[in-house]
């Protein structure tokens, strides 16, 4: 459902990424993972358009988003939870929710979206009239994905979900996005820093490195061999 193709990403004379290709399917989880400086936060701003390639192209369900706004691209079925979480923390939790159905046209199906995220985290529809500022990282972090389940998307893209989380609410996080993938076919673009939790939760890795794949496969597998460590450190 997403290609990839031949990207290259320069913030003036500095070069992102160099020549990046990579792609999935629907119903995937694709872990990103790299060092500090690999280009993975990078990847994901191209992908929702946020930067705009230099070289190469990007598609989406067999349509062309390079060089998209980020509103158009998220209309095709994509929502971006950056890292850091980004709550509007003077707004309510529900508001906050509310907000990630701000461009759709069916008031109806979003208030079906609206209780559907309320039963997957109850705890937000029992604070929902609280303001989202008070609530803890973990309790922000399921907002954030309950606010980016109420565009309706097919891909979701996540920024180093378990920054600044402890373990126990990092393995909630994970048991959520899995049991979103499952019962809602979503596929979901995972950057994570740490190679462990994309070990932990299996599928398909894709390591970055200056901005290129320096390797790719199954998680699991790759991590029964020297290559894992020898490609993160170089």
């Amino acid at each position: 459902m997403l290609q990839v193709d031949n990207i290259t990403v320069r913030y003036g004379q500095l070069t992102a990424l160099r020549g990046l290709s990579l792609g999935m399917s629907e119903g995937e989880t694709l872990f990103v993972t790299g060092p500090n400086g690999a280009g993975k936060s990078t990847l994901l701003k191209a992908i929702a358009g946020v930067v705009a390639p230099a070289d190469g192209g990007i598609r989406l369900n067999e349509q062309t988003i390079s060089g998209k706004a980020p509103e158009t691209i998220a209309r095709l079925g994509l929502s971006m939870v950056p890292e850091g979480r980004h709550v509007f923390g003077s707004l309510t939790i529900e508001e906050n929710l509310r907000l990630g159905a701000g461009m759709r046209g069916n008031a109806a199906r979003a208030a079906d979206d609206l209780a559907t995220v309320y039963d997957i985290f109850p705890m937000l529809k029992e604070r929902r009239d609280n303001p989202a500022g008070v609530l803890s990282g973990g309790q922000q972090q399921m907002l954030v994905i309950g606010r980016a389940l109420m565009t309706d998307p097919k891909l979701i893209a996540i920024d180093e979900p378990s920054l600044g989380l402890a373990p126990k609410i990092i393995d909630q996080v994970y048991e959520t996005l899995t049991r979103l993938r499952d019962e809602r076919g979503l596929s979901l673009l995972i950057v994570e820093q740490s190679t462990t939790r994309a070990v932990m939760a299996g599928g398909r890795m894709v390591m970055l490195r200056s901005g290129e794949v320096v390797l790719e496969g199954d998680a699991r597998e790759l991590s029964k061999s020297d290559a894992l460590n020898a490609a993160y450190f170089g």
